[in-house]
């Protein structure tokens, strides 16, 4: 474990923390209004390889050799200049500090980060941190790379869990949820929803399946799979056979067969690693999902009312009311999805720069 001091004066700003990978969903921006929860969980922290806010460059500034080095493969609207590395942890983790007021930036409801630091060290008044908790953005602390230093602290440094543990004990991530938000109806302050970290994920995970489909076709397992991600894969690639196979794979599941051409496998929470097979299947291409998601696909838990005479006991779900679900179709998060793609080298590819050209142009609104 660490915990995280001022690079001034030396005095600690957190609890002590363990190392986790970055959620898929850090960077997402989601609906408008809504209020989002906290991004890490409490006693964790992860590492942003990315720089991250102000100051901006747009594109047609930066040399296309800087911007492949900093592994981006297509024009985007801008780049951060930022120092990449930032830690970002949970607010309710953080120690010592207070904010800056006029830090406030471009936020309507919170805190956005616009101008930069907005906490600073109590003790030597250094900016060290960048607070977020503006409506439709993910609650969290960045910790500036250039003005803290992660130190270790005794204890037992536990080691990451097995595979074998995590399909056991691993926590699936609902698909729907309760959405908050700043202005709701009166009476209303929330909406049901398609959960915002399904979105997140099935925009990262759409653009890896885009690489691995090399312009052809993409069929997925039926069920959620499919609403989540066949509607897009339809709507993106062109029709017709060849057709590549994608299938769901991981700890615990049969071994794909040789068949499969793409293997939708889980994504490690605490090193970040992807689960990879042995044996045929080892050179399949693989899609990476978050362990919840990937738990609830293979495994998901009913959602129809089980028959039962006389009293109904608690465990049983009941049909009345209803279970809830969302007005609309599924949708992948459009700024993870463009995050995501443009960081791969296929990218370069003729079709594939057609559909992100797309995004902003031709592509359907209700797909993304």
């Amino acid at each position: 474990m660490f915990v995280f001091v001022c690079a001034g004066c030396g005095a600690e700003l957190t609890t002590p923390l363990s190392q986790v990978a970055l959620p898929v969903h850090a960077r997402q921006t989601y609906g408008n209004g809504a209020q989002l929860p906290v991004l890490m969980e409490s006693g964790t922290f992860a590492v942003d390889p990315d720089p991250w806010g102000g100051p901006w460059r747009m594109w047609d500034e930066i040399d296309p050799g800087e911007a492949e080095a900093r592994g981006i493969h297509a024009p985007v609207h801008a780049l951060s200049d930022g120092t990449p590395g930032a830690s970002v942890i949970a607010p309710g983790d953080v120690r010592g500090t207070r904010l800056i007021p006029e830090k406030r930036g471009d936020a309507c409801c919170g805190l956005d980060g616009a101008d930069g630091p907005n906490m600073a060290c109590e003790a030597c008044d250094l900016p060290v941190a960048t607070r977020v908790d503006d409506c439709s953005l993910w609650q969290a602390v960045r910790l500036s790379p250039d003005a803290v230093h992660r130190v270790p602290v005794d204890g037992a440094h536990a080691a990451p869990l097995s595979w074998t543990e995590l399909a056991k004990k691993g926590e699936k991530t609902p698909p729907f949820e309760p959405v908050a938000t700043w202005a709701g109806r009166p009476g209303l302050d929330h909406y049901w929803s398609w959960s915002p970290r399904w979105e997140a994920a099935a925009g990262h995970a759409l653009a890896h399946l885009l690489v691995a489909s090399r312009g052809q076709p993409v069929n997925v397992p039926g069920g959620l799979t499919a609403a989540v991600f066949q509607r897009a894969l339809d709507a993106l690639l062109p029709a017709g056979p060849p057709k590549r196979r994608a299938v769901l794979a991981g700890p615990g599941q049969p071994s794909p067969d040789a068949g499969a051409d793409i293997l939708l496998v889980p994504v490690h929470p605490q090193t970040g690693r992807m689960w990879a097979p042995a044996g045929p299947a080892a050179t399949a291409h693989l899609v990476p999902l978050p362990l919840g998601v990937w738990l609830w696909l293979v495994s998901p838990q009913p959602c129809l009312p089980v028959p039962a005479s006389g009293r109904i006991p608690r465990d049983v779900l009941r049909d009345d009311p209803l279970p809830l679900l969302p007005g609309r179709l599924f949708r992948a998060d459009r700024g993870t999805f463009r995050h995501t793609l443009v960081r791969q080298p296929a990218v370069r590819s003729p079709w594939l720069r057609t559909i992100l050209e797309n995004l902003t142009q031709g592509t359907p609104a209700d797909l993304f």
